[in-house]
């Protein structure tokens, strides 16, 4: 049984580093330009460099989005780009569309190409078409169920690879084809600049009484009839092994590099659960908790069981629920002294209660009664972000682990 690869966000290297330590198989990313995540930090050429050789060597593979549908004005700069980077081994390119496929053909002819999920890959005829192309894998259309996501497995050759999303905001239009950004400020979504209308406040005015507006729902806050829930599929890990699936993605290359770390532990343990034993496979719902301490919205499972109805939308409100913030990230950590160096992302307190958590072991929680500031002089509260502190840890901790405290 092959076992499902974890394909993690990164949308600058920073989170790239954070999926890789937290527990990612693979990673995608976008470069500055092509991508369809213009509003994500991204990654330079110098950035992506880095970037692919710290994933590989931890035996992490590296995709790169390229899923933008060209105008003819982009075809000569992808061409200026891809020569750029032709020497970088990136194990993958993410496209949507065919001119982009045969231009990254013509630059980098060994290039690994796995369709986007922009490109609507609905059926397993179509599959074989792009199969004939030389795509590698196909990003499924987040529009199939298990059972149609089955047969299509049934149907194509056994070396092309499914790739399926399994967490993260869902889109309001078909695989992603919207025109509402575009339509009401100019914003491409197809080229990367979606401005996320979906999530945006609405309310009803009727032609003839202009400036009179009226909510769509109960309350006087106006209504969010395109917001859907979050996908979730942590509690579905063995039905989504099962449909033939070969690599299951996390969205979110906008996201923190906290969201990053939570979402990918996770999933990490609970696929390692299910093969480690298929069989004697229990859910943990420690798992969720641990997930949903990064902000969220209500999840649903989407359309793998079937068609979405009413509860899979939220008319009531597009905000995240936060309950724990960020406070911290380590650097490093002096086991003689017990002293971390931590890079400060909230305000801490002294006596604040905090939990610290790592890739690889429990989160434990601790009082915060010991910090230094960059002079070594003891402080009681670092009230601004980003500063340099030395802090007192109850356990021994490593690089990129994390604080948080609850709000």
């Amino acid at each position: 049984m092959n076992k499902l690869e974890l394909l993690a966000p990164a949308g600058d290297l920073e989170k790239l580093k954070i999926a890789v330590d937290y527990g990612a198989d693979a990673v995608y990313f976008g470069g500055e330009m092509f991508s369809l995540r213009s509003g994500a930090g991204n990654l330079s050429i110098d950035e992506i460099r880095e970037g692919v050789e710290y994933a590989h060597a931890r035996g992490v593979k590296c995709h790169m989005a390229m899923n933008i549908f060209a105008h003819n004005e982009d075809l000569e700069p992808l061409k200026a780009y891809l020569e750029r980077i032709k020497d970088i081994p990136v194990d993958a390119f993410i496209v949507s569309d065919p001119g982009v496929i045969m231009v990254i053909k013509n630059v980098i002819p060994e290039a690994e190409l796995h369709l986007s999920t922009q490109a609507n890959m609905t059926n397993y005829a179509t599959a074989g078409f792009w199969y004939g192309q030389g795509v590698k894998r196909i990003v499924l259309a987040r529009e199939l169920t298990l059972d149609e996501i089955r047969r299509i497995r049934e149907n194509t050759p056994e070396d092309m690879e499914l790739e399926a999303f399994i967490h993260g905001a869902m889109c309001i239009s078909y695989s992603g084809r919207c025109l509402l950004s575009n339509f009401m400020i100019g914003r491409d979504a197809n080229r990367g600049q979606c401005a996320h209308p979906c999530r945006w406040k609405y309310r009803l005015e009727e032609e003839k009484r202009p400036g009179e507006y009226y909510p769509v729902e109960e309350d006087d806050r106006g209504t969010y009839i395109m917001n859907s829930k979050d996908l979730c599929m942590l509690e579905h890990i063995p039905e989504i092994a099962r449909a033939g699936i070969t690599s299951v993605k996390i969205e979110g290359r906008m996201k923190s590099i906290f969201y990053v770390a939570h979402v990918v532990s996770a999933y990490r343990r609970a696929i390692d659960a299910y093969y480690a034993d298929p069989d004697g496979y229990r859910y943990d719902p420690q798992w969720m908790t641990e997930l949903m301490k990064a902000s969220h919205r209500e999840f649903t499972t989407g359309f793998y069981f079937n068609s979405p109805t009413d509860e899979d939308q939220n008319y009531q409100t597009s905000e995240y629920t936060r309950d724990y913030s960020f406070v911290g990230l380590v650097k490093s950590y002096d086991p003689d002294t017990g002293m971390a160096v931590v890079e400060q992302r909230n305000k801490m307190v002294l006596g604040d209660e905090i939990e610290v958590f790592g890739p690889d072991a429990p989160f434990f929680r601790q009082r915060l009664e010991l910090m230094l500031d960059e002079e070594g002089q003891p402080v009681e509260a670092a009230p601004h972000p980003q500063q340099i502190l030395r802090i007192r840890m109850d356990r021994p901790v490593a690089e990129n682990y994390m604080l948080r405290k609850q709000k």
